[in-house]
């Protein structure tokens, strides 16, 4: 069984509720039908319920709960709870009544409520719009300092990582992280491969020097959020700087970081930005003709995934079956 398959599989053993708040978009409301007749998730398609089913056709959404916030029961409850959240922030009830009509809020309550698992967004709004109300709702998880993202990567025919199947991280969303930053980004993309791929993470912190072969401003910064990371989760595998050939390549390994306990079997790849992250999973889902998982986010309280605006509706499928079991773990 490939990553994916394996995902769907464990999502369907411990059934999460999912909301897809886009419901104006077709591909939405086919994967929304797709997750539900495949039994990967129960769905909750936010919005008015005879414009959803006339966009559906003959699409099957029995299964699938529609929720229209404009009469919904629980909407004056969202309205005082998203008031309670941010008053000290200048929202008033008005505000947060006419906030509350967004999709996108509504759909972030419903998982602070407990009457969803997590959300999955993207398709036609953008990464800021999909984020920032669940980090108004849901902040970031207790012991995390920030929200980062990654992919995973599934390379066909490799002999590196575990089965080819890497994360790269951060690879969607932190533009520039200091060394306490990259840092956190590395233990918290460990935690997700323990949890998704289900092997022990090896992580390398990448750059383009391995061990101290040159020196710089760039260089320093890996060095530094390598010994932060070690500190901070001495019982990780984890090490850098290393060049990616070292970290991948065991009989380079052994020359250019002799000693390594991760070099030459890393499977958790951590970028010194996302200009170096963003670059390399593009090259590696092209050159190696890989399956590119993501962007997945990771820091947030409870799940919630953002879409590429140029996704397909089995694109959807997928991240909300990687939405359902990073669920599982709350």
């Amino acid at each position: 069984m490939g990553f994916l398959e394996q995902i769907i599989e464990r999502a369907k053993s411990d059934i999460k509720t999912i909301v897809l708040p886009e419901s104006t978009d077709l591909r939405v409301v086919t994967a929304a039908s797709m997750i539900s007749k495949q039994g990967i998730a129960n769905v909750v398609l936010v919005g008015d319920e005879s414009e959803i089913k006339k966009l559906a056709g003959d699409l099957d959404l029995s299964k699938v709960k529609i929720e229209n916030p404009q009469n919904s029961a629980n909407f004056e409850n969202f309205v005082t709870a998203f008031y309670e959240l941010r008053k000290s922030k200048g929202m008033t009830i008005e505000e947060a009544r006419k906030t509350m009509n967004n999709p996108l809020y509504y759909g972030v309550m419903m998982v602070k409520q407990g009457q969803a698992d997590g959300m999955v967004a993207g398709a036609i709004n953008s990464t800021g719009n999909t984020l920032r109300p669940a980090l108004q709702i849901l902040k970031t998880a207790p012991g995390t300092k920030l929200v980062s993202a990654f992919f995973v990567m599934v390379v066909p025919d490799c002999e590196y990582g575990h089965n080819g199947t890497f994360i790269f991280g951060d690879s969607g969303l932190v533009e520039n992280p200091n060394a306490d930053e990259l840092s956190e980004i590395a233990i918290a993309s460990a935690s997700s491969y323990r949890q998704l791929i289900q092997v022990e993470p090896q992580v390398a912190m990448l750059s383009y020097s391995t061990y101290g072969s040159a020196k710089s401003e760039l260089t320093e910064k890996v060095v530094k959020a390598t010994q932060l990371a070690k500190e901070k989760a001495p019982n990780l595998a984890l090490d850098g700087e290393l060049q990616a050939d070292a970290a991948l390549v065991d009989a380079i390994a052994k020359s250019k970081a002799p000693g390594s306990k991760v070099a030459g079997k890393a499977n958790v790849l951590i970028f010194p930005d996302l200009n170096c992250g963003n670059i390399a999973y593009k090259l590696t889902q092209r050159l190696a003709k890989a399956e590119a998982y993501g962007p997945i986010t990771q820091g947030i309280a409870r799940p919630v995934n953002d879409l590429s605006r140029g996704c397909s509706a089995e694109d959807i499928v997928g991240v909300a079956a990687i939405t359902a079991v990073q669920a599982q773990k709350a």
